[in-house]
Protein backbone atom coordinates (compact mmCIF):
# COMPACT_ATOMS: atom_id res chain seq x y z
CA UNK A 1 0.00 0.00 0.00
CA UNK A 2 1.24 3.32 -1.37
CA UNK A 3 -0.92 6.24 -0.43
CA UNK A 4 -4.82 6.99 -0.67
CA UNK A 5 -6.28 8.86 -3.36
CA UNK A 6 -9.77 10.03 -3.74
CA UNK A 7 -10.49 8.10 -0.28
CA UNK A 8 -9.38 4.94 -1.74
CA UNK A 9 -6.32 3.02 -0.74
CA UNK A 10 -3.62 2.86 -4.17
CA UNK A 11 -1.64 -0.44 -4.02
CA UNK A 12 2.02 -0.38 -5.03
CA UNK A 13 2.51 -1.94 -8.32
CA UNK A 14 4.99 -4.42 -8.62
CA UNK A 15 8.44 -4.46 -10.44
CA UNK A 16 8.51 -5.29 -13.47
CA UNK A 17 9.17 -8.75 -13.98
CA UNK A 18 12.77 -9.66 -15.51
CA UNK A 19 12.47 -12.64 -17.95
CA UNK A 20 15.20 -15.21 -17.41
CA UNK A 21 16.94 -16.37 -20.05
CA UNK A 22 15.04 -18.83 -22.48
CA UNK A 23 16.51 -22.58 -21.40
CA UNK A 24 17.29 -21.36 -17.94
CA UNK A 25 16.21 -24.37 -15.47
CA UNK A 26 14.05 -24.40 -12.13
CA UNK A 27 13.71 -27.55 -10.37
CA UNK A 28 14.17 -29.50 -13.74
CA UNK A 29 11.41 -27.27 -15.62
CA UNK A 30 12.53 -24.53 -18.59
CA UNK A 31 12.30 -21.19 -17.16
CA UNK A 32 10.19 -20.11 -20.21
CA UNK A 33 7.70 -22.92 -19.55
CA UNK A 34 7.00 -22.06 -15.55
CA UNK A 35 6.65 -18.70 -16.98
CA UNK A 36 4.38 -19.35 -19.81
CA UNK A 37 2.40 -21.32 -17.08
CA UNK A 38 2.16 -18.57 -14.76
CA UNK A 39 0.49 -16.06 -17.97
CA UNK A 40 -2.11 -18.63 -18.36
CA UNK A 41 -2.94 -18.81 -15.03
CA UNK A 42 -3.12 -15.14 -14.79
CA UNK A 43 -5.46 -15.06 -17.87
CA UNK A 44 -7.89 -17.73 -16.63
CA UNK A 45 -8.55 -16.25 -13.66
CA UNK A 46 -8.75 -12.73 -14.87
CA UNK A 47 -11.41 -14.28 -17.37
CA UNK A 48 -13.87 -16.29 -14.73
CA UNK A 49 -16.76 -13.72 -14.09
CA UNK A 50 -18.48 -15.08 -11.34
CA UNK A 51 -21.56 -12.85 -10.17
CA UNK A 52 -19.79 -11.29 -7.23
CA UNK A 53 -16.60 -10.61 -9.90
CA UNK A 54 -19.68 -8.47 -12.30
CA UNK A 55 -20.42 -6.22 -9.18
CA UNK A 56 -17.43 -5.52 -7.50
CA UNK A 57 -16.20 -4.58 -11.23
CA UNK A 58 -19.28 -2.78 -12.57
CA UNK A 59 -18.54 -0.98 -8.85
CA UNK A 60 -14.95 -0.29 -9.89
CA UNK A 61 -13.53 -1.55 -7.10
CA UNK A 62 -10.16 -3.03 -7.61
CA UNK A 63 -9.54 -6.53 -6.88
CA UNK A 64 -7.16 -9.43 -7.80
CA UNK A 65 -8.59 -13.28 -7.90
CA UNK A 66 -6.60 -16.10 -6.20
CA UNK A 67 -7.54 -19.52 -7.33
CA UNK A 68 -6.92 -22.60 -5.41
CA UNK A 69 -6.58 -26.29 -5.41
CA UNK A 70 -9.85 -28.20 -4.61
CA UNK A 71 -9.23 -31.88 -6.08
CA UNK A 72 -8.56 -33.07 -2.12
CA UNK A 73 -11.47 -31.93 -0.73
CA UNK A 74 -10.30 -29.49 1.62
CA UNK A 75 -12.22 -26.77 1.21
CA UNK A 76 -12.68 -25.13 4.75
CA UNK A 77 -11.42 -21.69 5.67
CA UNK A 78 -8.13 -22.51 6.92
CA UNK A 79 -6.87 -24.74 4.44
CA UNK A 80 -8.01 -21.76 1.77
CA UNK A 81 -5.57 -19.69 3.81
CA UNK A 82 -3.25 -22.67 3.78
CA UNK A 83 -3.00 -23.26 0.02
CA UNK A 84 -3.16 -19.43 -0.98
CA UNK A 85 -0.53 -18.61 1.30
CA UNK A 86 -2.20 -16.39 3.25
CA UNK A 87 -2.28 -15.00 6.76
CA UNK A 88 -5.34 -16.65 8.48
CA UNK A 89 -6.35 -13.36 9.96
CA UNK A 90 -6.56 -11.95 6.04
CA UNK A 91 -8.50 -14.73 5.02
CA UNK A 92 -12.31 -14.26 5.66
CA UNK A 93 -15.18 -16.71 5.56
CA UNK A 94 -18.88 -15.84 4.77
CA UNK A 95 -21.44 -17.05 7.11
CA UNK A 96 -24.94 -17.23 7.00
CA UNK A 97 -27.58 -16.93 9.94
CA UNK A 98 -31.07 -16.34 10.76
CA UNK A 99 -33.20 -14.37 12.63
CA UNK A 100 -36.58 -15.84 11.26
CA UNK A 101 -37.62 -17.49 8.10
CA UNK A 102 -38.09 -14.79 6.47
CA UNK A 103 -34.71 -12.45 8.43
CA UNK A 104 -31.26 -13.63 6.96
CA UNK A 105 -28.32 -12.21 8.15
CA UNK A 106 -24.53 -12.49 6.79
CA UNK A 107 -21.62 -12.10 8.89
CA UNK A 108 -17.80 -12.03 7.46
CA UNK A 109 -15.12 -13.12 10.22
CA UNK A 110 -11.69 -14.27 9.97
CA UNK A 111 -11.67 -17.78 8.94
CA UNK A 112 -9.47 -18.80 12.18
CA UNK A 113 -12.83 -17.15 14.85
CA UNK A 114 -16.00 -18.63 15.49
CA UNK A 115 -19.14 -16.55 15.20
CA UNK A 116 -20.41 -15.37 18.88
CA UNK A 117 -24.63 -15.85 18.37
CA UNK A 118 -25.36 -13.64 21.08
CA UNK A 119 -22.91 -10.91 19.76
CA UNK A 120 -23.96 -10.98 16.54
CA UNK A 121 -27.83 -10.95 16.84
CA UNK A 122 -26.88 -7.97 19.38
CA UNK A 123 -25.53 -6.44 16.86
CA UNK A 124 -28.21 -6.63 14.04
CA UNK A 125 -31.01 -5.87 16.11
CA UNK A 126 -32.40 -9.21 17.63
CA UNK A 127 -32.70 -11.44 20.43
CA UNK A 128 -31.78 -14.17 18.92
CA UNK A 129 -30.22 -15.95 16.28
CA UNK A 130 -29.59 -19.53 14.58
CA UNK A 131 -27.41 -20.22 11.84
CA UNK A 132 -29.14 -21.06 7.82
CA UNK A 133 -29.21 -24.95 7.63
CA UNK A 134 -26.45 -26.05 5.16
CA UNK A 135 -29.35 -27.66 3.34
CA UNK A 136 -31.10 -24.27 2.50
CA UNK A 137 -27.82 -22.28 1.72
CA UNK A 138 -28.01 -22.24 -2.03
CA UNK A 139 -31.97 -22.03 -2.18
CA UNK A 140 -31.60 -18.68 -0.47
CA UNK A 141 -28.19 -17.21 -1.59
CA UNK A 142 -27.36 -18.94 -4.77
CA UNK A 143 -24.01 -20.27 -3.84
CA UNK A 144 -22.77 -23.51 -2.31
CA UNK A 145 -20.76 -24.40 0.57
CA UNK A 146 -17.12 -23.42 0.14
CA UNK A 147 -18.17 -20.89 -2.56
CA UNK A 148 -20.32 -18.84 -0.76
CA UNK A 149 -19.40 -15.07 -1.62
CA UNK A 150 -20.92 -12.00 0.83
CA UNK A 151 -20.85 -10.19 -3.02
CA UNK A 152 -23.64 -10.68 -5.44
CA UNK A 153 -26.18 -13.12 -3.23
CA UNK A 154 -29.88 -13.44 -4.27
CA UNK A 155 -31.35 -10.57 -2.32
CA UNK A 156 -29.53 -8.06 -0.42
CA UNK A 157 -29.34 -9.24 3.38
CA UNK A 158 -28.16 -6.99 6.13
CA UNK A 159 -24.01 -7.49 6.46
CA UNK A 160 -22.17 -7.31 9.21
CA UNK A 161 -17.99 -7.61 9.01
CA UNK A 162 -16.15 -8.74 12.07
CA UNK A 163 -14.19 -5.29 13.56
CA UNK A 164 -10.86 -7.06 13.11
CA UNK A 165 -10.69 -6.12 9.38
CA UNK A 166 -10.46 -2.56 10.11
CA UNK A 167 -6.94 -2.61 10.70
CA UNK A 168 -5.94 -4.77 7.71
CA UNK A 169 -4.82 -3.22 4.38
CA UNK A 170 -6.85 -5.99 2.86
CA UNK A 171 -8.38 -9.44 2.83
CA UNK A 172 -9.69 -12.57 0.84
CA UNK A 173 -13.20 -13.65 0.59
CA UNK A 174 -14.91 -15.77 -1.75
CA UNK A 175 -15.20 -14.54 -5.38
CA UNK A 176 -18.40 -16.43 -5.66
CA UNK A 177 -16.87 -19.98 -6.79
CA UNK A 178 -15.03 -23.14 -5.11
CA UNK A 179 -11.63 -22.35 -5.24
CA UNK A 180 -11.42 -19.53 -6.44
CA UNK A 181 -10.76 -15.91 -3.51
CA UNK A 182 -11.24 -12.53 -4.26
CA UNK A 183 -8.72 -9.47 -2.75
CA UNK A 184 -9.71 -6.43 -1.89
CA UNK A 185 -9.76 -3.39 0.87
CA UNK A 186 -12.11 -3.94 3.92
CA UNK A 187 -13.27 -0.52 3.22
CA UNK A 188 -14.16 -1.47 -0.58
CA UNK A 189 -15.73 -4.73 0.51
CA UNK A 190 -18.15 -2.46 3.18
CA UNK A 191 -19.42 -0.16 0.27
CA UNK A 192 -20.29 -2.78 -1.84
CA UNK A 193 -22.15 -5.24 0.79
CA UNK A 194 -23.20 -1.78 2.80
CA UNK A 195 -21.65 -3.14 5.90
CA UNK A 196 -21.31 -2.79 9.31
CA UNK A 197 -18.05 -3.16 11.05
CA UNK A 198 -19.28 -5.00 14.22
CA UNK A 199 -17.70 -7.01 17.73
CA UNK A 200 -18.96 -10.30 16.36
CA UNK A 201 -16.56 -13.59 17.14
CA UNK A 202 -16.07 -15.40 20.36
CA UNK A 203 -13.39 -14.31 22.77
Amino acid sequence: MIGVEGGRIQWAHPKPHRKRPSGTEINGVKADLCEKGDENLAKKNKSIKTNAIRIIESEQIQYETRSYEIADGHNDGLSVASKTNEPAENVYKTLVAMASKTDLLVFIIPVSDELDLKKAAKAAGFKKIDMLPMKELTKETGYVKGGCSPVGMKKEFPTFIDQQAQILDYLYVSAGKVGLQMKLTPSDLAQVTRAQFVNVVKD
